[in-house]
């Protein structure tokens, strides 16, 4: 059985554990990106116009033998309306609320993409060409005790990567914020900032101070082991996020596979 470095918070090396069966899982990148665009769509919100859209004007057509189209025209007017081809008209096919966007995955394929994907954080050739930066000395999976929990400030978790050698990543991240493009900017979500660390804690430590200590960093997540999924571990289908698992974490992935 493989094992791997414990980390403390100050980016020594306090020890080994055994790395999880849960982590030599076959690399399935098919039904990772089958997961997370079924997560995506099963998250949409139906929308569509009122059915009435662009067909409240009292109208009539002038009918033939006058040289002209024979469309709606305004009862009052000449101007043409209502029909998808004038301008202020009704849309030709407008999407419909009744549309059904979700999509259906098999149990068993959401829980092995859900392992395949955990396994590429293992991979730091994977997370490599994911694009994270690190140094070559950090071993894969990155495994720091539960010490970890008790960080309370952003400049404190900082500096428990820089020690490990995972800052880089985080600096990426900073750096590569950019205005986003579009309509978007005017909707509560002007900047885009790249995925950074994810750091996954077990579920006792729910209300751990890292939560707030890490809420500050570009990029940077939080999450708990059992709302752990395909989407967090491998955002946009792109496996070999950039993890650090607690080691009660590590822990209790190990009784996944058993």
């Amino acid at each position: 059985m493989a094992t791997t470095n414990v980390y403390s918070v100050k980016g020594e090396v306090a020890g080994t554990i055994d790395v999880p069966a849960a982590f030599a899982t076959e690399y399935r990148p098919d039904l990772i990106k089958k997961a997370i665009l079924a997560a995506a769509a099963n998250s949409r919100q139906p929308y569509g116009p009122n059915k009435m859209s662009g067909m409240r004007h009292s109208v009539s057509t002038w009918g033939k033998g006058r040289g002209v189209a024979r469309v709606q025209r305004l009862a009052d007017g000449r101007r043409a309306t209502q029909s998808p081809n004038n301008i202020s008209g009704r849309r030709a096919h407008p999407p419909k609320v009744e549309k059904i966007w979700a999509q259906k995955v098999n149990k068993k394929e959401l829980k092995l993409a859900r392992l395949s994907a955990l396994a590429a954080t293992a991979c730091a050739e994977t997370v490599k060409a994911r694009g994270h930066k690190f140094d070559d000395k950090v071993t894969f999976p990155i495994v720091v005790d539960d010490a970890l929990n008790d960080v309370k400030t952003a400049s404190e978790v900082m500096a428990m990567f820089d020690a490990i050698g995972i800052g880089y990543d985080v600096d990426r991240a900073k750096d590569g914020t950019k205005i986003r493009a579009g309509r978007g900017k005017m909707r509560n979500r002007k900047y885009r900032t790249p995925v950074s660390v994810l750091i996954v804690i077990s579920d006792k430590d729910r209300k751990a101070a890292v939560f707030n200590g890490a809420h500050n960093l570009p990029g940077v997540e939080v999450e708990e082991i059992s709302t752990l999924n395909t989407s967090l571990l491998a955002p946009g289908g792109d496996a070999g996020r950039l993890t650090v698992y607690t080691k009660s974490a590590i822990e209790k992935i190990g009784e996944w596979t058993e």
